[in-house]
């Protein structure tokens, strides 16, 4: 299995470690396919022209990721602040906004499109500002796609016609309303849409059908990541035709490592 990430990069930053950490969801979803045992992996980004810059560089080349097709501008890395809770869970509380991950936007050519087309997934964020792409990409390859919490149905409606494989973090939403929005989710043909809900059991939609994830007790140092985790183990998984019950559980694993180190991988620096 061989997956592809286009989109975001960041470090973040942990504010009471004075440490970052490099990340992004689709770098995070990236390295994590690769751990768990996609055999070739790329990311295609923007990456910044100073040291974090060049620290998430390092860690791919680490993880055995190709990023040969990602450009480079002059200017900041994104470096969103990060706090942790007592439960080790995650906050973002801010960061600088003149970065290149705000100021450019990424536009696929030919050879990005011919590389792309040579892998079996590729994974995109809401954060990859890639919208006006996805018609192109969709046509060469199936694509997997991090809704986060963005849950706006006309967003979704809006470019869930180029997407295969959806993810949504839905921690927000009570009962009721996480019923309503699966119904909704169910009505956009997705060959599956996945429906985190932060400690609770995720929901893995296929053809109608709903598969619970079963959550074993762990202890939890950081949260970063947890949900890029799952996302890149259960593609890897899944697409290489296990069970859909087994490729959940496998991604409940990684994603159960992760909650187990700071960071969305690892690589801590000093800042």
């Amino acid at each position: 299995m061989n997956l592809i990430a286009v989109g975001d990069n960041v470090v973040d930053c942990y504010l009471d470690q004075q440490t970052y950490y490099p990340g992004g969801n689709c770098v995070n979803v990236a390295v994590n396919a690769k751990r768990n045992g996609a055999e070739n992996v790329a990311y295609i980004g923007i990456f910044g022209s100073d040291g974090m810059a060049e620290h998430i560089k390092y860690a791919l080349k680490e993880e055995s990721i190709d990023f040969s097709l990602s450009r480079k501008a002059d200017g900041l890395s994104g470096q969103p602040q990060v706090s942790l809770t007592p439960t080790g869970d995650r906050i973002f509380v801010g960061g600088a906004k003149n970065t290149v991950q705000h100021k450019l936007k990424l536009q696929l050519i030919k050879e990005d499109l011919d590389f792309i087309s040579k892998f079996d997934v590729c994974h995109v964020s809401c954060y990859s500002s890639m919208e006006s792409e996805l018609a192109n990409v969709s046509n060469v390859i199936d694509i997997s796609y991090d809704f986060s919490n963005r849950l706006n149905l006309d967003y979704i409606e809006s470019i869930a016609q180029h997407i295969k494989y959806a993810f949504f973090s839905a921690a927000e939403l009570n009962n009721q309303e996480l019923n309503v929005f699966i119904e909704q989710v169910k009505k956009l043909n997705f060959e599956i849409a996945v429906v985190t809900r932060g400690s609770l059991p995720a929901l893995f939609i296929k053809s109608g059908e709903i598969f619970n994830q079963n959550l074993n007790p762990i202890t939890v140092v950081d949260t970063m990541g947890a949900g890029d985790s799952l996302i890149g183990a259960f593609l890897v998984h899944y697409k290489n035709e296990v069970a859909i019950e087994e490729a959940i559980e496998r991604a409940t694993k990684s994603a159960e490592k992760t909650c187990g180190f700071y960071g969305g991988f690892g690589y801590p620096k000093e800042y």
